[in-house]
């Protein structure tokens, strides 16, 4: 009998393949333990938070309007109370491309904690699907003794109320889901109509329900091994400084299971396990319980994997053992490779610098057009197909059509006025106030003397008024006949 020195550094094996894949390229259903401990329960109060937030958020306003609404139909979305139009798509650049280097800049430095600790695809599948499958079938080992036992009544009635119970939560999730689109009234309208007065909108939601019951219900940690593009992206993302759920092996190596040690403590000789004395095991017991509470299917012992989404719980799991056996918690824990293989710890590294530089630039940039952004926005364009008309005295008119768009809350009254050159602004109706969040449509005739124009094209200059204050200045062109050189 012999004891392997180093299953981390001398076996690779278990990058070949993945955990939830057999030989035969089947699935191998995955099956943890629950977990519990410190970061399990402060997992759960961040859950809860998370949970209270996305079944609130389509009934929070700010200013009377959702604190979040994604209304891709009407192309109008707002964002923690402020509104923005298909105008704004430059400024939903510079957020989106902030928000990504944020994540990317995350990542650097503390590896997958969004995936374990706020992900929705976490939070639901580990903190709401998974304890109902632990109260209605039970922990792992009973799980496992249901699956592989015949059909029976015991079976049917686990199983059939299990994913009951999982396509009625996939159903809820789908309308709240929904309402984040359009909104809770459009929700609470479609809720309480007659099915038959929004079949495609019953449509939607029951392919969406289906989706999310299938996900938590059978793909599961598939989204994140081959769904997900974030965890595909973690290689690329983290470096050996990097703040991962790390196994100390320096600490660990080489495991040693309570009879093997027992057994060298009695004997303490080198001739039949190989080692010296009980000393030279290192603190991990090879008890395999970091494994078996792994969502993932994993040995985190093996070092950083893709399929790890650091969710702590192989922490837990290890903690208890060793406060089991007398040894210091932290056998696994968060750090860095750097940390445990060198003595350590640096966060501040060049690539972080660097991240940090261009998200404060992108930051600074999106804040700075955000405070220029006019709370209307006007287009005032010459109707199309249309030339210039002659008029007495030596005047000549155009027709212009005008689209104005309020992005506040609020009613504004709307002015518009001809700066330059010299003429007369005529409305064909009348546009003297615009809605809240709404937009109007207008057309005026300009009338400029013979004078005035500079030759075909003449340029208008238009002051847009707000509740009487300046808000824009519009250019526009007129057309108007060829003048001749008079000599």
């Amino acid at each position: 009998m012999s004891v392997d020195k180093d299953k981390r550094i001398d076996q690779d094996s278990f990058r070949d393949h993945l955990s939830t894949v057999n030989k035969e390229g089947k699935r191998n259903w995955i099956y943890p333990k629950e977990p519990s401990g410190r970061f399990y329960k402060a997992r759960n109060i961040v859950a809860v938070l998370l949970l209270l937030f996305f079944f609130s958020g389509p009934f929070i306003t700010v200013n009377g309007q959702p604190l979040l609404l994604l209304d891709f139909l009407e192309r109008k979305f707002v964002i923690f109370g402020m509104a923005f139009w298909p105008q704004d798509l430059h400024l939903l650049l510079f957020g989106m491309l902030a928000f990504i280097v944020f994540i990317v800049l995350f990542t650097a430095i503390f590896g997958r904690l969004w995936c374990g600790w706020a992900c929705p695809q976490t939070i639901f599948m580990e903190m709401v699907f998974r304890r109902v499958e632990y109260w209605i079938e039970g922990d792992r080992s009973s799980q496992i003794r249901l699956n592989r036992s015949p059909w029976n009544w015991n079976k049917i009635w686990r199983k059939g109320l299990k994913h009951s119970v999982f396509f009625g939560m996939a159903f809820l999730i789908s309308n709240l889901f929904l309402a984040y689109i359009i909104g809770k009234d459009q929700l609470f309208t479609i809720i309480t109509d007659p099915p038959s007065q929004h079949l495609a909108g019953l449509s939607a939601i029951t392919i969406f329900s289906g989706v999310f019951y299938g996900v938590f219900a059978f793909l599961r940690e598939q989204v994140c091994h081959f769904i997900c593009p974030y965890g595909r992206m973690q290689s690329v993302l983290l470096d050996n400084n990097s703040i991962n759920v790390m196994y100390d092996y320096k600490r660990g190596e080489p495991r040693g299971k309570v009879s093997e040690r027992n057994d060298v403590g009695r004997k303490a000789t080198v001739e039949d396990l190989g080692v010296s004395p009980i000393t030279d095991f290192g603190d991990c017991i090879d008890c395999n319980q970091c494994v078996k509470v792994c969502p993932m299917g994993i040995d985190i012992r093996n070092g950083t994997q893709l399929e790890c989404v650091h969710c702590t719980a192989c922490i837990d799991a290890c903690d208890d053992v060793m406060e089991k056996i007398d040894k210091p918690r932290g056998l696994i824990r968060y750090s860095s490779e750097n940390a445990i293989r060198k003595d350590k710890d640096k966060i501040l590294t060049p690539r972080v610098a660097g991240y940090s530089g261009i998200l404060a630039v992108l930051l600074i940039t999106f804040f700075t057009l955000l405070s220029m952004r006019p709370d209307t926005e006007t287009s005032i364009l010459r109707q199309p197909g249309t030339l210039f008309q002659t008029l007495p005295d030596n005047k000549y008119s155009n027709i212009y059509e005008l689209r104005v768009i309020n992005k506040t809350f609020d009613t504004v009254n709307y002015e518009i006025d001809l700066e330059s050159p010299e003429g007369e602004l005529n409305p064909l109706g009348n546009f003297k106030s615009v809605p809240p969040q709404g937009s109007t449509q207008g057309r005026f005739l300009i009338i400029l003397p013979r004078d005035e124009l500079e030759g075909a094209q003449t340029e208008l200059t238009f002051n847009i008024y707000a509740d009487g204050e300046l808000v824009e200045t519009v250019t526009s062109g007129f057309i108007g006949p060829e003048l001749q050189n008079e000599n």
